[in-house]
């Protein structure tokens, strides 16, 4: 009888402490690329290994159509999502996002200021730049000038189809200072301005559509130069090829974490945020992929060589854009429409 009790109040405690013995698990969804397998090593695995939760690691391609009937439909099934700074602020107008709990994820004075805001938290820093294949051409450019100048570097140019990104460039290789950039592509006459400098140059372009692109039209000889995103040069360069970058007059922009709302577990997506913003952490996620950290703390614990290769370096960062997602909210759909006319034409 004894022996019969003893093994029912274990069976009973075995039973009650089977939820707590369950694993915790949340999904994060990502771009996928290097980017994620930098994920994966400094932020998935360890948070794994120190919690005991679980990482289920999906890849999208910023469809936020997607994640907005889920949230009409209250069946979200993401718990952290990775989006552009334009869907951060588009889903926080919408409601798509919880409020960032700031006092649960970092200390806001060890943050950069354009990581924090209302429902998202940027976690890096990347840049679009002028790349080119530095054992094809020995005499490096000087400056968006330089691209924009077929005669003096012969060869094709590579550009991302579409208005964002190459307005801003067309009108600092027409001699504008960084500054004057977007208050002066604002107007008719700033607008008139970087299209009439890409016309020029249009003959010469190479579009490209996806940022793997690039580094195979550099190696192959296609380009000559080309607008690309640094990390996708970095990726490329840790292959073994000798890509190079032109940083003054860069674009940086951020990517954010955001918690879609309803997320089912989302207290552990909080913790899983926290752990992803500790600068130790983030000094680890940027010796993987060469995306600057927000944690400005992360950036005492980086060597000269990988200080080199970030957007958020003082020496890249000096004469760098911050790309301005309220002038393309307010404009954007118009100068994208206006591309599409003048790329066909």
């Amino acid at each position: 009888m004894k022996n019969q009790c003893l093994l029912a109040c274990a069976a009973l405690c075995a039973g009650m402490a089977l939820p707590g013995l369950a694993q915790q698990s949340i999904t994060v969804v990502n771009f996928g690329g290097a980017a994620a397998n930098a994920q994966k090593k400094a932020y998935y695995e360890p948070y794994e290994k120190q919690t005991g939760s679980k990482i289920v690691a999906l890849e999208y391609n910023g469809e936020q159509a997607k994640l907005k009937a889920m949230v009409e439909a209250k069946k979200v099934t993401w718990d952290v999502l990775e989006v552009e700074t334009p869907d951060a602020v588009r889903g926080c107008d919408e409601g798509l996002f919880e409020k960032i709990d700031y006092s649960r994820i970092a200390s806001k004075n060890e943050l950069m200021p354009d990581a924090i805001t209302d429902c998202a938290v940027g976690f890096l820093v990347w840049s679009t730049v002028m790349a080119y294949n530095g054992d094809k051409l020995k005499t490096a450019p000087g400056g968006w000038a330089d691209f924009f100048d077929t005669q003096k570097i012969p060869g094709k140019r590579g550009m991302r189809k579409g208005a964002r990104y190459n307005l801003e460039f067309a009108l600092l290789a027409d001699g504008v200072k960084p500054a004057d950039v977007y208050p002066l592509l604002a107007t008719r006459e700033g607008a008139d301005r970087a299209f009439k400098k890409l016309t020029a140059l249009k003959p010469h372009i190479q579009w490209w559509a996806a940022g793997a692109q690039v580094p195979q039209f550099l190696v192959a000889g296609d380009v000559v130069l080309s607008t690309a995103y640094n990390g996708r040069i970095d990726a490329a360069n840790r292959e073994g090829r000798n890509l190079r970058i032109h940083w003054p007059g860069s674009i940086y922009d951020l990517e954010y974490w955001t918690i879609p709302k309803g997320a089912p577990n989302k207290d552990e997506a909080l913790k899983f945020i926290a752990f992803s913003l500790q600068a130790d952490n983030q000094a680890v996620y940027v010796r993987q992929i060469a995306y600057g950290p927000t944690n400005t703390k992360a950036m005492a614990q980086l060597d000269a060589k990988t200080l080199e290769r970030l957007p958020t370096s003082a020496n890249n960062a000096r004469q760098a854009l911050r790309f301005d997602v309220g002038f393309w909210a307010d404009q954007g759909e118009m100068l994208e429409k206006r591309f599409a006319v003048w790329a066909t034409q």
